[in-house]
């Protein structure tokens, strides 16, 4: 029975998870969020960075790539290109995904608005 249980928690995790890395976020929920709780801190705009990088095709870049922005020694081992899945997990507690980042952040809890901001970011192409 323990088991099961074990199994039945592990499985709705991942499909949490797998939900918010996956769905189809809303950009226009995405960006008020992003320009309530990001954009004091990184542009949208290519080339300006601001206390953290621009973000300006963040989704499928390699971390650590934007020109003329000092990253952390832990940002610059993290290898994993930009994935929404990525992404996701780094959204939802950067400190504790990428360990030792710069970024004081604590994260956005909620998975909608992961989704959701992650759709935004997807734009920025």
């Amino acid at each position: 029975m323990i088991g099961r249980v074990v199994l039945f928690v592990s499985l709705m995790t991942c499909s949490v998870t797998a939900f918010a890395a996956e769905s189809n976020g809303d950009p226009v929920s995405g960006r008020a969020i992003f320009q309530h709780t990001c954009q004091n801190c990184h542009s949208v705009e290519i080339g300006v960075n601001k206390v953290g990088p621009s973000l300006w095709n963040v989704v499928g870049r390699v971390p650590a790539s934007v020109p003329d922005y000092t990253y952390s020694e832990a940002m610059k081992a993290n290898k994993s290109t930009w994935s929404a899945s990525n992404l996701d997990a780094y959204l939802a507690d950067p400190r504790g995904d990428v360990h030792g980042a710069k970024m004081f952040f604590k994260g956005l809890p909620d998975f909608r608005d992961r989704a959701d901001v992650i759709a935004y970011l997807t734009t920025l192409k």
